[in-house]
This record gives structure tokens, C-alpha cells and sequence, in this order.
């Protein structure tokens, strides 16, 4: 009967052992929760702290200015008082329908294809050049990056300046010689197109060039050498390494390059003016905006006129990243790790 008492007793404090270990673990599981929900809390307070001021100055500068614009689209408003007379979508049916405005959205397309036609094979050119080891390599980068950092006013000044009748250009063509190449660069329709991309791609070539040559430089040595092994030429290598591991970058260039001509205007202001630029092709949508909207004194047209512009661009935008960078968007992001 001792034996069956002391098998009992050690039986109850092993059934109490196991139950004291079972709330010691129960009391101390809820620790690892509360560790995530506090780390998850200070993770969100951190987000909220670094994005909300972007987002704020997100807000105020972009997106209220263009619902303000909206707003504005559907009045005949002066600029100032109280928008009291309600045209509906009036404004926005004469914009479609102007034939200014049509003129004005095909030199901006124009211009949107020309500068990739142009400045894309040119600043891959000159990114492959300058990735050699040439003697005055980092010379020659800034001088091609210098004319980006240069302000518009002045770059739109200096060229309008030179490219005139009586300008710099004609004169420098008549003292070597070739006085009948002479032309009127600014005012000629025929010419002026060409004036202004040219300066277009000497303005933002340097740009191109910067991000290509940072392309280059993400690519590794290794697939040079192996592929120089295998018997490849220099040009082979630039079409079956260079040019397809560029292709992101490429990608993003293009992608900055057509927001920009579409939204050109502070050269096309400063070189032709709103109204020379309409007889010399150079128009553009936000000259078109600034002439209809601001100097007729028509501000509600041009707030209209504005998120016209905001919408092209927009689907442009849209259309473009679906169809072009949705791999490299694809790539670029990663999932939270739980």
C-alpha cells in the first residue's frame, strides 16, 4: 500500500511539474506577439514620419493645384473674384475641336519622337565611347554634362541671340566663306523645327549620356571577357551585351524624355515667343495654354487647357509603363517578409 501511495505522489507532482511548465510556457508565448506588434508599430510610425512630408508637399503642389484647375476648367474665369459663370464643358469642347490646339499637340508629338530618334542612339554613341579608357575621358563628360546644369533662360537667350538673321551663325558662315548657306534658324517654318531640336538635344544630351554611362557601368567585365574568348567581335558584344542589358536603362531615359517634350516650354517661350512660335511650328501645348489662357486673360480656358496636358500625359504615362516598363517595375519590387 506504501507503494502504491508514493507511486501516486511522485504521479501528482509529475501531472504538477508538466502543468506549472504548461502555464510558464503559456504565460511567456504571448511575449513574441507583442515584440511584432510593437516592432510592426514603430516600422508604420517610421513610414508615416519619412513619407509624410513628401506626401503632404505631394498633395499641395500637385494634385490640389490640379483639381483646382479641374475646377476652374468649367468656368469663364478672369483670374480673379469668384468663378461665378458656368460654361459646363464648353471649354473642353473647344479645345478639341481648335484647330490651334491640334496643330499645337502635333509638333509636341513631334518633338516627343524626334528627341528619342535623336538623343537615344546618340547618348548610347557617345555613353560606349566614353566608357573606354581614352586619355581626357572626364574632360570631356563635363563638357557634355555642362549644357544640362545651364539654365534655360540662358541657353534659350544665348542660342536666340546667335541663330538670328544678323546673329553669330549667319555671320560666322558668311567669314568662311559660305555666305549662301545663310538662313533665318528661328523664323523659317521649314527650319525652325530643326533649330529647335537641335538645341534641345545640346541642351539634354548630357543627361542622356550620364544615365547610359551609369548603365554601362552596372554590367559586369566578366561577360566581356568570356565573350572576347569565345571569338566575338567589339561590335557583336555591344549588340548582344551591351544593348540588352542597357535596356532598363534605356527605358527609364525614354520614359523621362517623353514627360519632358510634352511638356516643353520654357525654351520654345524664350527663343520664339507664344505667338512667333504658332507661324514658326514651334508651338507647343503649354504655349498654347499660356497664350489662350494667361494673355487672353481667359483663365478658366487655360486652367482647361491644363488638365488637357495633365491628362495625355497621364495616359501617356500609363500606357507607356503597362506595355514598356512593366518587366522592369516587375523586377524592382519585392514583397515584405512576414
Amino acid at each position: 500500500m506504501s507503494d502504491t501511495l508514493g507511486t501516486d505522489t511522485a504521479a501528482d507532482r509529475q501531472s504538477q511539474g508538466t502543468a506549472g511548465a504548461g502555464d510558464a510556457a503559456a504565460s511567456a508565448s504571448p511575449a513574441p506577439a507583442v515584440r511584432r506588434r510593437s516592432g510592426r508599430g514603430r516600422m508604420r510610425l517610421e513610414i508615416a514620419v519619412l513619407s509624410g512630408p513628401p506626401i503632404i508637399v505631394f498633395v499641395a503642389f500637385v494634385i490640389f493645384p490640379v483639381v483646382l484647375a479641374a475646377y476652374y476648367g468649367f468656368y469663364k474665369w478672369q483670374g480673379y473674384g469668384a468663378a461665378t459663370d458656368w460654361v459646363g464643358l464648353n471649354n473642353y469642347r473647344l479645345i478639341l475641336t481648335d484647330p490651334a490646339f491640334q496643330q499645337v499637340l502635333w509638333h509636341s508629338l513631334m518633338i516627343l519622337v524626334l528627341s528619342l530618334v535623336i538623343q537615344g542612339p546618340l547618348a548610347i554613341i557617345l555613353a560606349i565611347l566614353l566608357n573606354q579608357r581614352i586619355r581626357g575621358r572626364a574632360i570631356i563628360r563635363v563638357l557634355i554634362f555642362v549644357p544640362y546644369v545651364i539654365s534655360e533662360v540662358i541657353v534659350g537667350t544665348g542660342w536666340s541671340l546667335m541663330l538670328q538673321s544678323t546673329g553669330a551663325a549667319n555671320d560666322l558662315l558668311k567669314h568662311i566663306g559660305l555666305g549662301s548657306l545663310q538662313k533665318d534658324w528661328i523664323a523659317d517654318p521649314k527650319l525652325a523645327i530643326w533649330t529647335l531640336m537641335a538645341i534641345i538635344s545640346w541642351k539634354y544630351i548630357g543627361f542622356a549620356v550620364i544615365l547610359m554611362l551609369a548603365g554601362l557601368q552596372s554590367i559586369p567585365d566578366e561577360l566581356f571577357e568570356a565573350a572576347q574568348i569565345d571569338g566575338a567581335s567589339y561590335w557583336q558584344m555591344q549588340r548582344r551585351i551591351t544593348l540588352p542589358l542597357l535596356g532598363p536603362t534605356i527605358r527609364i531615359w525614354a520614359f523621362l524624355s517623353i514627360i519632358g517634350s510634352l511638356q516643353l516650354f520654357d525654351l520654345v517661350y524664350i527663343i520664339w515667343g507664344q505667338y512667333v512660335s504658332g507661324t514658326a511650328g514651334t508651338s507647343t501645348m503649354a504655349i498654347y495654354m499660356v497664350a489662350q489662357g494667361r494673355s487672353a486673360g481667359n483663365y478658366g480656358y487655360g486652367s482647361a487647357v491644363a488638365v488637357v496636358m495633365f491628362l495625355i500625359t497621364l495616359i501617356v504615362a500609363l500606357i507607356y509603363q503597362r506595355f514598356v516598363l512593366r518587366r522592369d517595375l516587375r523586377g524592382a519590387i519585392t514583397e515584405g517578409v512576414s
